[in-house]
């Protein structure tokens, strides 16, 4: 027996990088734009989410499936970024994804801000043809305005025609703008938007059926930044917006999607320094596990 440990890894999934008998890997992303006036700190997100899924188990209980036997599921470490440098930082990003979806194997990234989205719906869309994106956030990260940065991720794939936006959905949207016209902006993009008002009023479940039945088999980036969840059960974030989901509503939504040929699952924004007890770390760890759960259920069905 070695006297080393190996690193931690999130729960427990062996360390190294996907290969022919792997079918999920884990990838985490520690960079943020550092721009923000008063919330830096998603850098940290990825190594808080590793230790906060000490707390998680194995086995889904309903089905009694081991999800990282049954996926083959390793953790390959962090994708070497430096925060701030966006330019280097998101070229290492894109060869990260690239090298994981040239294997055809699901990734499941840990941010991060949400300026990190861009550079892995790039590197997806070279290998998924027509990809459509599900993203699930309080804020639309489409604004009118210049520049790579959080707010501007789904405008740029949008506009540099990586995806399929007309079968694209944005779900969640709540709360004050930086800039006038941005729900209209989004909307001209060609994104199905369904702000957090109409998601409670018409219904989880039917919003949940009408992102699969549009979407149907096409591949798909599922983007879910964790400030959908209200700030009560996920304060750690970089832009806490009040009025979201609570944690059962919004791991409930999560599995209503489990139907969609999801090809990368992209958790960001979870902000150590702003995160009491790490439970913001804790829920994004557990969205990981309810989604693997899901994809190693239809594996062994």
């Amino acid at each position: 027996m070695s006297a080393f440990a190996p690193p931690q890894t999130w729960l427990g999934a062996p360390f190294g990088e996907p290969g022919r008998a792997c079918r999920a890997a884990i990838l985490g992303i520690p960079f943020d734009c550092g721009t923000h006036p008063n919330r830096i700190g998603s850098r940290m997100g990825p190594a808080s989410i590793r230790e906060m899924s000490t707390h998680l188990r194995r086995y889904d209980p309903r089905t009694n499936t081991d999800i990282v036997d049954t996926l083959g599921l390793v953790d390959c470490g962090d994708v070497r970024v430096t925060a701030g440098m966006i330019e280097e930082s998101f070229a290492a990003i894109e060869s990260g994804i690239a090298r994981i979806a040239a294997e055809k194997v699901v990734a499941v990234t840990m941010g991060g801000d949400g300026a990190v989205t861009l550079p892995q719906v790039r590197a997806l869309a070279r290998h998924h043809p027509g990809l459509c994106i599900v993203h699930i956030d309080a804020h639309t990260d489409a604004y009118p305005i210049q520049g790579y940065n959080t707010a501007t991720s789904f405008r740029h794939m949008a506009q540099e025609g990586l995806i399929d936006a007309q079968r694209s959905f944005q779900i969640g949207m709540r709360g004050p703008t930086l800039v006038p016209g941005v729900y209209e902006f989004c909307r001209e993009l060609g994104y199905g938007l369904v702000t957090m008002r109409e998601l409670r009023e018409v219904g989880y479940e039917a919003v949940a059926r009408r992102v699969v039945e549009t979407i149907g088999d096409r591949p798909v980036y599922l983007c879910f930044d964790m400030d959908f969840f209200d700030p009560s059960v996920a304060p750690g974030v970089c832009t806490p917006t009040w009025g979201g989901c609570q944690a059962h509503e919004g791991l409930a939504f999560l599995e209503m999607l489990a139907p969609l040929d999801s090809r990368i699952l992209d958790v960001n924004t979870v902000s150590p320094p702003h995160d009491p007890g790490a439970m913001t770390a804790f829920l994004a760890g557990t969205v990981m596990w309810t989604f693997l759960a899901g994809l190693a259920a239809r594996m062994e069905g």
